[in-house]
Protein backbone atom coordinates (compact mmCIF):
# COMPACT_ATOMS: atom_id res chain seq x y z
CA UNK A 1 0.00 0.00 0.00
CA UNK A 2 1.21 3.24 -0.78
CA UNK A 3 2.88 5.78 2.38
CA UNK A 4 -0.29 7.87 3.63
CA UNK A 5 0.89 11.47 4.08
CA UNK A 6 -0.82 13.68 7.23
CA UNK A 7 -0.21 17.28 7.86
CA UNK A 8 -0.31 18.35 10.96
CA UNK A 9 -0.88 22.68 11.22
CA UNK A 10 -0.41 23.68 14.81
CA UNK A 11 1.42 26.74 16.27
CA UNK A 12 2.13 24.61 19.28
CA UNK A 13 5.82 22.54 18.43
CA UNK A 14 4.88 20.44 21.11
CA UNK A 15 1.88 19.32 19.84
CA UNK A 16 2.89 19.24 16.23
CA UNK A 17 6.04 16.75 17.54
CA UNK A 18 3.56 14.74 19.82
CA UNK A 19 0.82 14.11 17.15
CA UNK A 20 3.73 12.88 14.78
CA UNK A 21 5.41 10.06 17.16
CA UNK A 22 1.68 8.56 17.47
CA UNK A 23 1.13 8.86 13.75
CA UNK A 24 4.38 7.58 12.95
CA UNK A 25 4.01 4.82 15.40
CA UNK A 26 1.22 3.59 13.06
CA UNK A 27 3.63 3.81 10.10
CA UNK A 28 2.61 7.38 8.71
CA UNK A 29 4.57 9.73 7.16
CA UNK A 30 4.01 13.21 8.59
CA UNK A 31 4.41 16.91 7.07
CA UNK A 32 4.23 19.28 9.80
CA UNK A 33 3.19 23.48 9.48
CA UNK A 34 2.70 26.23 12.48
CA UNK A 35 0.18 28.11 10.46
CA UNK A 36 -2.47 28.14 7.71
CA UNK A 37 -0.36 29.90 5.33
CA UNK A 38 2.78 27.46 5.68
CA UNK A 39 -0.07 24.56 5.01
CA UNK A 40 -1.31 26.09 2.01
CA UNK A 41 2.55 26.36 0.19
CA UNK A 42 2.97 22.47 1.58
CA UNK A 43 -0.05 21.63 -0.26
CA UNK A 44 0.83 22.87 -3.35
CA UNK A 45 4.32 21.33 -3.45
CA UNK A 46 3.30 18.00 -1.76
CA UNK A 47 1.23 14.75 -1.58
CA UNK A 48 -0.89 14.95 1.44
CA UNK A 49 -3.81 12.40 2.48
CA UNK A 50 -5.24 14.38 5.34
CA UNK A 51 -4.53 17.64 7.05
CA UNK A 52 -5.02 17.84 11.22
CA UNK A 53 -5.69 21.60 11.09
CA UNK A 54 -6.09 23.68 14.62
CA UNK A 55 -8.47 26.69 14.72
CA UNK A 56 -6.64 28.97 16.54
CA UNK A 57 -3.03 29.93 14.57
CA UNK A 58 -1.28 33.41 13.67
CA UNK A 59 -1.25 34.61 9.79
CA UNK A 60 -4.10 32.17 8.58
CA UNK A 61 -6.55 29.89 10.97
CA UNK A 62 -7.95 26.95 10.87
CA UNK A 63 -11.54 28.07 9.68
CA UNK A 64 -10.05 30.45 6.59
CA UNK A 65 -7.98 28.01 5.67
CA UNK A 66 -10.26 24.72 5.53
CA UNK A 67 -12.24 27.15 3.13
CA UNK A 68 -9.66 28.15 1.12
CA UNK A 69 -8.48 23.96 1.23
CA UNK A 70 -12.21 23.11 0.57
CA UNK A 71 -11.97 25.84 -2.75
CA UNK A 72 -8.97 23.32 -4.30
CA UNK A 73 -8.99 20.02 -2.80
CA UNK A 74 -11.34 17.16 -1.14
CA UNK A 75 -9.10 15.39 1.25
CA UNK A 76 -10.10 14.73 4.51
CA UNK A 77 -9.83 17.56 7.33
CA UNK A 78 -9.42 17.07 10.83
CA UNK A 79 -10.13 19.96 12.76
CA UNK A 80 -7.96 20.96 16.18
CA UNK A 81 -10.54 22.90 18.64
CA UNK A 82 -9.03 24.54 22.06
CA UNK A 83 -12.75 25.27 23.05
CA UNK A 84 -15.45 22.86 24.08
CA UNK A 85 -18.39 25.24 22.30
CA UNK A 86 -20.24 23.67 19.83
CA UNK A 87 -20.20 26.84 18.03
CA UNK A 88 -16.40 26.30 16.83
CA UNK A 89 -17.20 22.49 15.61
CA UNK A 90 -20.60 22.97 13.85
CA UNK A 91 -18.46 26.19 12.09
CA UNK A 92 -15.57 23.99 11.15
CA UNK A 93 -18.12 21.56 9.67
CA UNK A 94 -19.85 23.70 7.81
CA UNK A 95 -16.73 25.49 5.89
CA UNK A 96 -15.74 21.79 4.78
CA UNK A 97 -13.78 19.99 7.79
CA UNK A 98 -14.56 16.44 7.46
CA UNK A 99 -14.24 15.83 11.94
CA UNK A 100 -13.28 17.47 14.94
CA UNK A 101 -11.07 16.90 18.06
CA UNK A 102 -11.17 19.13 21.42
CA UNK A 103 -8.48 20.08 23.10
CA UNK A 104 -6.77 18.68 25.31
CA UNK A 105 -7.42 15.15 23.10
CA UNK A 106 -6.18 11.68 23.72
CA UNK A 107 -3.54 10.96 21.42
CA UNK A 108 -4.92 7.29 20.65
CA UNK A 109 -8.34 8.41 20.13
CA UNK A 110 -6.96 11.36 17.17
CA UNK A 111 -4.89 8.56 15.64
CA UNK A 112 -7.93 6.21 15.26
CA UNK A 113 -10.04 9.21 13.71
CA UNK A 114 -7.24 9.94 11.52
CA UNK A 115 -7.27 6.19 10.35
CA UNK A 116 -10.86 6.67 10.12
CA UNK A 117 -10.77 9.15 7.76
CA UNK A 118 -7.83 7.66 5.52
CA UNK A 119 -9.47 4.95 5.14
CA UNK A 120 -12.94 6.18 3.71
CA UNK A 121 -10.29 8.79 1.46
CA UNK A 122 -8.24 6.15 0.17
CA UNK A 123 -10.94 3.22 -0.50
CA UNK A 124 -14.00 5.47 -0.60
CA UNK A 125 -15.82 1.42 -1.05
CA UNK A 126 -19.63 1.34 -2.16
CA UNK A 127 -22.27 -0.05 -0.14
CA UNK A 128 -23.32 -3.88 -0.52
CA UNK A 129 -25.38 -4.54 -2.97
CA UNK A 130 -25.43 -0.84 -4.69
CA UNK A 131 -25.22 -0.49 -8.33
CA UNK A 132 -22.17 1.53 -10.23
CA UNK A 133 -24.80 4.50 -11.02
CA UNK A 134 -27.55 5.47 -9.40
CA UNK A 135 -30.37 8.06 -10.88
CA UNK A 136 -33.06 9.91 -8.95
CA UNK A 137 -34.51 12.01 -11.29
CA UNK A 138 -31.64 14.24 -12.52
CA UNK A 139 -29.43 13.51 -9.56
CA UNK A 140 -26.57 10.96 -10.33
CA UNK A 141 -24.32 8.77 -8.33
CA UNK A 142 -21.20 7.27 -9.85
CA UNK A 143 -19.48 4.85 -7.50
CA UNK A 144 -16.87 3.77 -9.93
CA UNK A 145 -15.37 7.69 -10.27
CA UNK A 146 -17.02 8.73 -6.77
CA UNK A 147 -19.05 11.69 -8.63
CA UNK A 148 -22.23 13.18 -8.19
CA UNK A 149 -23.94 15.29 -10.88
CA UNK A 150 -26.87 17.23 -11.44
CA UNK A 151 -28.60 17.67 -14.33
CA UNK A 152 -25.26 16.66 -15.65
CA UNK A 153 -22.84 19.23 -13.54
CA UNK A 154 -20.11 17.90 -11.67
CA UNK A 155 -20.87 18.87 -7.84
CA UNK A 156 -18.00 19.05 -5.20
CA UNK A 157 -18.28 16.57 -2.36
CA UNK A 158 -16.00 16.01 0.55
CA UNK A 159 -15.60 12.71 1.23
CA UNK A 160 -17.77 12.57 3.96
CA UNK A 161 -20.85 14.28 1.89
CA UNK A 162 -20.26 11.76 -0.60
CA UNK A 163 -20.30 8.69 2.00
CA UNK A 164 -23.71 10.21 3.00
CA UNK A 165 -24.77 10.76 -0.23
CA UNK A 166 -23.96 7.60 -1.48
CA UNK A 167 -25.61 5.60 1.66
CA UNK A 168 -29.16 7.55 1.04
CA UNK A 169 -29.20 7.43 -2.96
CA UNK A 170 -28.29 3.69 -2.70
CA UNK A 171 -31.51 2.52 -0.23
CA UNK A 172 -33.58 5.49 -1.84
CA UNK A 173 -36.87 5.90 -0.08
CA UNK A 174 -35.35 4.71 2.89
CA UNK A 175 -35.39 6.90 6.09
CA UNK A 176 -32.18 6.55 8.02
CA UNK A 177 -32.17 7.93 11.46
CA UNK A 178 -29.47 10.50 12.23
CA UNK A 179 -27.54 8.11 14.68
CA UNK A 180 -27.11 5.13 12.13
CA UNK A 181 -26.31 7.37 9.35
CA UNK A 182 -23.08 8.78 11.62
CA UNK A 183 -22.78 4.95 12.33
CA UNK A 184 -22.93 3.74 9.23
CA UNK A 185 -20.48 6.51 7.21
CA UNK A 186 -17.94 7.23 10.70
CA UNK A 187 -18.09 3.67 11.67
CA UNK A 188 -18.33 4.47 15.24
CA UNK A 189 -21.06 4.92 18.11
CA UNK A 190 -23.78 7.94 17.12
CA UNK A 191 -23.50 9.50 20.70
CA UNK A 192 -24.41 13.21 20.10
CA UNK A 193 -24.12 13.18 16.08
CA UNK A 194 -26.88 15.23 16.13
CA UNK A 195 -25.06 18.87 14.90
CA UNK A 196 -22.45 16.96 12.77
CA UNK A 197 -24.66 15.26 10.95
CA UNK A 198 -27.03 18.56 10.27
CA UNK A 199 -24.39 20.30 9.22
CA UNK A 200 -23.32 17.69 6.88
CA UNK A 201 -27.13 17.61 5.44
CA UNK A 202 -27.15 21.40 5.10
CA UNK A 203 -24.16 21.76 2.89
CA UNK A 204 -24.91 18.53 0.67
CA UNK A 205 -27.89 20.54 0.00
CA UNK A 206 -26.06 23.55 -1.02
CA UNK A 207 -24.71 21.78 -3.54
CA UNK A 208 -27.32 19.41 -5.15
CA UNK A 209 -30.56 21.23 -4.02
CA UNK A 210 -31.57 24.32 -6.65
CA UNK A 211 -33.32 25.63 -2.96
CA UNK A 212 -31.66 24.00 -0.38
CA UNK A 213 -34.95 25.38 2.10
CA UNK A 214 -37.16 23.48 -0.23
CA UNK A 215 -35.22 20.55 -0.80
CA UNK A 216 -35.95 17.74 -4.39
CA UNK A 217 -33.90 15.13 -3.04
CA UNK A 218 -32.61 14.92 0.18
CA UNK A 219 -35.83 15.09 2.36
CA UNK A 220 -35.94 15.15 6.21
CA UNK A 221 -38.69 13.45 8.21
CA UNK A 222 -39.15 15.31 11.45
CA UNK A 223 -38.75 13.18 14.26
CA UNK A 224 -37.19 10.18 12.65
CA UNK A 225 -34.15 11.62 9.80
CA UNK A 226 -33.34 11.87 6.86
CA UNK A 227 -34.39 10.19 2.99
CA UNK A 228 -33.10 10.94 -0.51
CA UNK A 229 -36.52 11.04 -2.47
CA UNK A 230 -36.92 8.13 -5.29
Amino acid sequence: MEQRVVLIVDDDKEIRDGIEIYLKHEGISVLKAKDGLEAMEMLESSEVHLIILDIMMPRLDGITATFKIRERRNLPILILSAKSEDSDKILGLHVGADDYVTKPFNPMELVARVKSLLRRYVNLGSFEGAKKTINLQDLMLDQEAKEVSVSGEAVRLTPIEYKIVELLMSHAGRVFSIQEIYERVWKEPGYNAENTVAVHIRKIREKIEINPKNPRYLKVVWGIGYKMEK
